[in-house]
């Protein structure tokens, strides 16, 4: 649905602190394996017609060890006859402020940002597979990031950032996520169709600062758990949607 370009608008209400925020998950993980090379953005919509075909190919992407692939649906298609169930207006701020700091003011839906600075349609794979391959060599200059969870608690180590050429101030986000979603939409461009969407993002907070030294942080599994989340992301990025420095998944199910 590539009809227009929006407005610009920067900033995000991040959440105070990293208590509070949802229900509880399971209790024991395993820890977070292959080093990760890539994070993957799909912004869509249930109100876009061209959508489900990205939505199902990003199930490629969320399964791979080496990526951490999530869904960030957002709400300016609202207005076409169906509300959507998953969106957050978080998420539109934020593929805004990408679209604003690359400078080339291209907002659609579905649109896939490639860690942080490339973009390509959602639903073309060839396009998807050559940026994560151009994309590859700033992931092996990222911070070694490690989740794992016991007895109720989810740790976070970020070790030292490899030699880089300014000062890093990164802000850490932790992202619940729900692994599976399923949604009937009853009206608008994809009436009547089942949809399905792959680590759908349910919240997301800011839960401390990284500048680059190794850092570990013990949280509670409550504050990474809201609705049905049953796995958790942290993503190292300077800002709202500056250059990530590291990334890692890990499944709370």
């Amino acid at each position: 649905m590539n009809r227009r370009s929006f407005a610009m608008s920067a900033g995000c209400a991040a959440l105070a602190g990293a208590t509070g925020i949802g229900a509880r998950l399971s209790c024991q993980a395993e820890p977070s394996g292959a080093q990760v090379r890539a994070v993957l953005e799909l912004f869509t919509s249930q109100g876009c017609s061209s959508c489900p075909v990205a939505d199902a190919l990003f199930e490629r992407y969320a399964r791979r060890p080496d990526l951490v692939a999530l869904t960030l649906p957002v709400d300016y298609w609202d207005y076409l006859g169906w509300k959507d169930t998953l969106a957050s207006h978080q998420f539109t701020k934020r593929q805004r402020e990408y679209a604003r700091l690359r400078g080339d003011g291209q907002i659609y839906t579905p649109q896939l940002v490639v860690n942080a600075m490339a973009h390509a349609n959602g639903g073309d794979a060839t396009a998807i597979e050559s940026l994560v391959e151009k994309n590859r060599n700033v992931g092996q200059r990222w911070a070694r990031v490690k989740l794992s969870a016991a007895e109720g608690l989810v740790t976070l180590t970020a070790d030292a950032a490899p030699r880089q050429p300014d000062k890093i101030e990164a802000t850490i986000w932790a992202a619940t996520v729900s692994k599976r979603v399923e949604v009937v939409v009853k009206r608008g461009e994809n009436a009547g169709k089942t949809l399905t969407y792959f680590n759908v993002v349910r919240d997301v907070a800011a839960i401390g600062m990284w500048n680059g030294e190794p850092t570990s942080l013990r949280l509670p599994q409550t504050a990474l758990a809201q609705k049905s989340g049953d796995a958790c992301a942290v993503i190292l990025q300077g800002g709202m949607a500056g250059p990530i420095f590291g990334a890692a998944m890990l499944d709370l199910a």
